[in-house]
Order: structure tokens, then C-alpha cells, then sequence
């Protein structure tokens, strides 16, 4: 299965949110998905199975439970081959940043600096 066939699910992209913050067992990302997306716990669990084929989890036994995480190498190919196209976004990206940065010191000048920088020098 591609990468994208795989992260177009979004059930799949949830679950990977919920592994990115660190291991969980099947039973609480079954939880969250369950109350989340009101799918049945086989269903969790078929999602899961595909995300361990595609590479994108790993799973490993701990007593009478499996542990889920994150495989980072599937996602960092993903990042590789959108590399080509940040460059259409890149650009209005920093474009924000500077009229953010601009905004906030138009705001600092004209409040006379009275803001938290300046009472903590």
C-alpha cells in the first residue's frame, strides 16, 4: 500500500497523532479512536495492522499487552518527496512571519514599549 493510501485514511492519520506523542497499548488508542469516530474495536484494530504493514508502526509485547509507536522512517520519505513542493508554500509562509514580526513591533512603538519586554528591563 502507498504512503498516501495509508495517510489519506483519517482514522489512521488520528491514530499516528496519538502515537507521535509516545507509546500507547491497543486497548487506549482503541478507546480514543472508539469515542472519537464511533468504530468498533476490530475496526481499531484492522486500522492498526494496516499502519504496522505500511511500516508507519511498530508493535511490541509487553506481558498481556502490545505497545504501539510511531515508526519515524515511512514519514520522513513522505517529508523527502514533499520536499519539491514547499516551495509553493514556503514563501507565503515567511512572507506571514515577516508581517507578523512587523505587526507586533508596530504595536510595541506605538504602545510606547509598555508591553511585558519592556517592564522587564
Amino acid at each position: 500500500m502507498h504512503a498516501f493510501d495509508v495517510l489519506g485514511d483519517p482514522v489512521r492519520r488520528r491514530i499516528l497523532e496519538l502515537l507521535a506523542d509516545g507509546e500507547m497499548t491497543s486497548g487506549a488508542v482503541c478507546a480514543v479512536i472508539r469515542e472519537e469516530f464511533g468504530i468498533s474495536q476490530p475496526a481499531v484494530s484492522q486500522h492498526l495492522k494496516v499502519l504496522r504493514d505500511a511500516g508507519f508502526a511498530t508493535v511490541r509485547p509487553e506481558g498481556t499487552r502490545r505497545l504501539y509507536a510511531v515508526n519515524s522512517e515511512p514519514l520522513r520519505e513522505v517529508d523527502a518527496w514533499l520536499d519539491r513542493f514547499r516551495r509553493f508554500w514556503t514563501p507565503h509562509l515567511d512572507a506571514l512571519a515577516t508581517e507578523l514580526a512587523r505587526g507586533k513591533r508596530e504595536r510595541r512603538l506605538r504602545d510606547g514599549g509598555s508591553g511585558p519586554a519592556a517592564r522587564t528591563s
